[in-house]
């Protein structure tokens, strides 16, 4: 779903300035993303991400160096008004970041009108910079070694080692003018003043969920988006923290004293008459924890008496522990936590559902990683702001991950040889921090610093990912649909003939820019839609949105550029037929816009507007009926219903899932299946009573039943499918069998749930629970699928791969097509339960594929390999009795189709010939199927059959077989044919002999003496 594309871009990391050269030792990311800031030892560089170029740049000097230390690390304040530098020697360096929107730090050179069409700005290039500058505030200094820093609204939050603590201090207050900052009243200790003033040791008694309370917190991992925080603490684990108040613990004297000691100098100037009678109550903070990540210690390690706190390495473990958490990386769209180890591993587990009961882990693997350096421990992690994947940077090399555990890229250097001096893409080596840019289109990425060249660290990873990560609606799952920062693609192989669609040389991928006005302003990209018949698309990005036809190559954009930027689309967009259906919110308001493909993009030109009281989540169209899921946790169900001039929404219903969907927000995927009988025979309008509702919440894939209790109310039982469901297709008008199927990929395997209707009938427990649904197919991939192509019976999807050359200083990204054939999973599926004439049905959709036979192909082999690995002798009437004969109706099923003989004579050769005696055991003698199809006059068959009576050594000593072959394919003018007949005769007889005889008795050749007779006049 996300993929690496073209080739990554190079920004120069030192300042235009006559300094010495450092290496950046981490980037950090603003919290809005739009700026970041590059730490060297000794410097702070500003950056703003699209387009990149540095703001702003701040060296220290040297007395700063020697009398606070180098730096190490730095954080973003909340509101981005201040970073926080970390130093060598336990000091906080804060630096106050100042806007200026009346100066501009760079312009563009006058340019000529002809000349400036060729200059037009890029993807997120239109707005003007905004010029920053970057202020040294002050310095704190950390008693006890600091460990970890991070900043917070209201007060800076730290660990130390000695003692092993967290503390927190607040900001320190800048005095507006000169008269205040001489003022004795700004200084005086207020609530505000001693309530961030705290510190905690970590201890049995106030902290009794950690596993070992003899620790120091090495990192504090804080997301700012979810909320969410996390310790990495010394001995390896890894703890999920809350806070909260305690309003009941007033502050005590000693407390208030030592708050106003550690105030700065500067601040700590109070008058005579400030006493703690005076001082408002603290309230106080407590911390709440529950492991996360486990280290088991080995049973030899005994537990030290006493810690010497000024030991540096006190805290350190006295054994290697390559499970020892050195990132972790919550993720909490999907519950799932990821753990970056020491020995380069990663973990993905989910969030604890009980305290005290850690989840088992999946450790994830990386494809093959053979003969090639250790990975080296994990120095960087981060999610894509979707959820659905990870990015990983190793001491040497770097991965992507799908939230279910799938590779999609990796790198540990390059594997064919490149000119080193000249190489530039040093990232392929390993990464020590990096972040994804806004719409997680690119991935920034610090490579490690090479002796020769500290220059050029940055570099900036173009990715292309699927449209259903923006918004996962049927239609865009119907299409391989991929989005890039400034165009989409959308596979076009459904309308090629057969051949196309598995041949991995065509290109059948349309590429579709968009428009560069739309873009320079609106980038990036969050929403992107195509309708049912793949001909209409449309793009949302931060502000308005523009819409294209493959029709007529032309794209719609808004004549009035106040019109699109006076709103922006917040829910989703939908295709009904040449209908665009968009939620979106204007001026705090919540709607549902109905837009004509035919008509120019104007406010006047809006066919329906329907006002919504709550944001929309999500939008969904089954047939044509709409519905609507919005943030008060209520599903709407409104009919489209087109009149002689307009279109307009008719709302039938809507009903709250308050108690069954406990994050609304975490819903990803939104449809429905109704009953056979309402669809026939029901008022459209009561679909919602009787509808089966399927969604994906976070990564669970869920149904929710419709009953209805005593009173006649309705209420819903929900059925969790799967888990870490990544996405999923929904074919309620499928072929056959498929129809009504779910189809589910969970990062590994396609799980497909065929006629989910039935799952309404599963039975109820005595705790009124219903029963887990197993999947009724599993189909393995070794690539990431993106569409199913119901009616060829194939699964696209796309991987990644690197190419390199050696004139070439950087490595080329590229995403190649792969399909995978389906047909055979669901006839086996059949097979296995006893259902022949559902199989054949089934199949006879599929019969006019060029691919068809050998599809069948596919299954015999692989059931024939099944039944090799039973035993044959014992017969108990078990299960595995029913395998036994699943060969037998494997060939029952066969003879229903004319390529029965191609297909098993196909199978036979691809499989060993031990497997033979069984095979024709099931379907009949070589010799019978050789008379039928020479009978039959399928000359190519039959002699196919010729080489599996030679290798069975039943094929008759005169060859007489291979002679009457011979004279039918001479008969039929089969040239080839008698060529291969001929030659197959003089490799079974050395001697020439039955060459000789077979020549005589055909009469291709007249033989004189055993020789050919040329008839031609001298």
């Amino acid at each position: 779903m996300y993929f690496p594309t073209s080739a990554a871009r190079r920004l120069s990391s030192v300042p235009p300035l006559p300094t010495h050269a450092e290496p950046v030792i981490c980037l950090a990311t603003s919290p809005r993303k739009t700026l970041f800031c590059s730490v060297t030892k000794n410097s702070l560089s500003l950056w703003r991400v699209r387009p990149s170029a540095v703001l702003a740049h701040l060296a220290r000097t040297s007395t700063s160096l020697n009398a606070h230390g180098e730096n190490v690390y730095a954080e973003w304040a909340p509101d981005g008004q201040r970073i926080v530098i970390q130093t060598t020697e336990s000091y906080l360096v804060l630096v106050t970041v100042e806007y200026s929107p009346n100066e501009i730090p760079y312009q563009s050179p006058p340019l000529a009108p002809s000349a400036q069409r060729h200059f037009l700005p890029g993807p997120g290039e239109g707005l003007p910079f905004q010029s920053i500058s970057l202020q040294f505030e002050g310095v704190i200094r950390i008693e006890g070694q600091l460990l970890s820093v991070s900043p917070r609204t209201d007060y800076i939050l730290f660990s130390t080692r000695n003692p092993p603590a967290i503390q927190r201090i607040p900001w320190p207050e800048i005095p507006r003018n000169e008269e205040e900052e001489h003022s004795e009243e700004y200084y005086r200790p207020s609530v505000t003043d001693f309530k961030y003033y705290d510190t905690w040791i970590l201890n049995d008694e106030d902290h009794p969920w950690l596993i070992d309370s003899d620790v120091a917190v090495r990192k504090i991992l804080y997301s700012r988006q979810t909320g969410v925080e996390t310790w990495i603490t010394s001995d390896g684990r890894a703890y999920l923290v809350q806070s909260y108040e305690d309003n009941n613990l007033p502050p005590t004297d000693s407390d208030l004293s030592t708050a106003a000691e550690e105030i700065s100098p500067r601040h700590a100037r109070q008058s005579s008459g400030a006493s703690t009678g005076e001082t408002p109550q603290a309230p106080s903070m407590q911390w709440h924890g529950t492991c996360i990540h486990n280290v088991e210690v080995p049973k030899w390690v005994q537990k030290r008496k006493a810690i010497d706190y000024d030991d540096p390495n006190a805290f350190e473990p006295p054994y290697h522990e390559p499970r020892r958490a050195e990132v972790v990386a919550i993720n909490a769209k999907f519950s799932l936590v990821a753990t970056g180890t020491q020995s380069g591993a990663v973990e993905y587990s989910n969030l604890p559902a009980q305290e005290g009961v850690i989840p088992k882990a999946q450790t994830l693997q990386i494809p093959n990683f053979y003969n090639r350096e250790k990975t080296g421990p994990v120095r960087t992690m981060e999610w894509s702001s979707d959820g659905y994947v990870l990015a990983v940077g190793w001491e040497h090399g770097w991965a992507i991950w799908s939230v279910g555990g799938r590779c999609l890229a990796w790198s540990f250097g390059v594997e064919n040889d490149v000119d080193e001096e000249r190489f530039q893409d040093t990232f392929m080596y390993g990464i020590h921090d990096l972040f994804w840019a806004p719409g997680n289109f690119e991935l920034f990425a610090l490579a490690k610093p090479t002796p020769t060249n500290p220059d050029g660290q940055i570099f900036v990873i173009p990715f292309a990912k699927s449209a259903t990560t923006g918004q996962h609606v049927p239609d865009n799952t119907q299409y391989a649909f991929l989005q890039m920062d400034d165009r989409v693609l959308i596979y076009r192989g459904a309308d090629q003939p057969d051949m196309s669609v598995i041949n991995p040389e065509s290109d059948v991928w349309q590429r579709i820019k968009i428009p560069q006005d739309y873009l320079a302003t609106n980038w990036p990209i969050r929403y992107s839609a195509v309708s049912a018949d793949g001909r209409l698309i449309a793009i949302a990005g931060r502000r308005g949105l523009v819409h294209y036809s493959s029709t007529s190559g032309r794209w719609k954009l808004f004549a009035d550029e106040l019109q699109e930027q006076a709103f922006s689309v917040r829910g989703g967009l939908l295709w009904f037929h040449h209908v665009l259906i968009a939620a979106v919110e204007a001026s705090k308001s919540f709607q549902i816009r109905l837009y004509s493909r035919d008509l120019e993009l104007s406010n006047q030109n809006v066919l329906h507007r329907e006002v919504l009281s709550s944001p929309v989540v999500i939008l969904s169209l089954v047939d044509n009926s709409l519905l609507v899921y919005t943030a008060d946790n209520t599903l709407h169900h409104y009919l489209i219903i087109p009149t002689a001039d307009t279109i307009r929404l008719h709302l039938c219903g809507s009903i709250s899932f308050d108690g069954v969907i406990a994050a609304p927000t975490a819903v990803r995927v939104l449809s429905w299946m109704i009953p056979a009988a309402q669809k026939q025979i029901g008022d459209p309008t009561d679909d919602l009573a009787v509808a089966t509702v399927l969604m994906i919440v976070g990564g669970k894939l869920v149904l929710l039943r419709p009953r209805k209790s005593g009173e006649q109310e309705l209420k819903y039982d929900m059925q969790i499918l799967a888990d870490r469901i990544e996405f999923c297709w929904i074919h309620l008008r499928g072929i056959g069998t498929l129809e009504n199927s779910l189809w589910g990929y969970d990062g590994q395997t396609i799980r497909v749930w065929l006629n989910a209707l039935a799952i309404e009938s599963t039975a109820r427990t005595e705790a009124d629970e219903f029963e887990d649904v197993k999947e009724s197919v599993k189909i393995n991939l070794d690539f990431y699928p993106l569409s199913v192509l119901m009616d060829k019976g194939i699964i696209i999807g796309v991987e990644h791969e690197v190419a390199t050359r050696m004139s070439l200083p950087f490595v080329m990204f590229r995403h190649v097509t792969s399909t995978h054939l389906f047909i055979h999973h669901i006839l086996g599926f059949h097979l296995e339960n006893e259902q022949i004439k559902a199989a054949v049905r089934f199949a006879s959709h599929y019969q006019h594929l060029v691919f068809f036979a050998h599809s069948l192909e596919i299954l015999l082999h692989s059931v024939v390999e099944e039944d090799a690995s039973l035993n044959h002798t014992i017969d108990d009437g078990t299960e595995d009795d029913s395998r036994r004969n699943l060969l037998s109706r494997t060939v029952e099923f066969l003879d229903h189709f004319d390529a029965c003989l191609d297909i098993v004579v196909g199978c036979a050769r691809k499989i060993e010939m031990t497997r033979w005696p069984r095979l024709f055991e099931v379907v009949g003698s070589p010799q019978s199927l050789f008379e039928i199809c020479l009978a039959s006059g399928r000359l190519k068959t039959a002699a196919s059959y010729l080489l599996v009576l030679h290798n069975l050594e039943q094929l008759e000593d005169g060859a007489g077989d291979v002679t009457r072959l011979l004279r039918c394919a001479i008969d039929a003018q089969e040239w080839q044919l008698c060529r291969e007949m001929l030659r197959f005769l003089r490799s079974i007889d050395e001697t020439g002999t039955a060459l000789r005889t077979a020549l005589e008795k055909t009469k291709l050749i007249d033989l004189q003496n055993g020789a050919a007779v040329n008839h031609e006049p001298s």
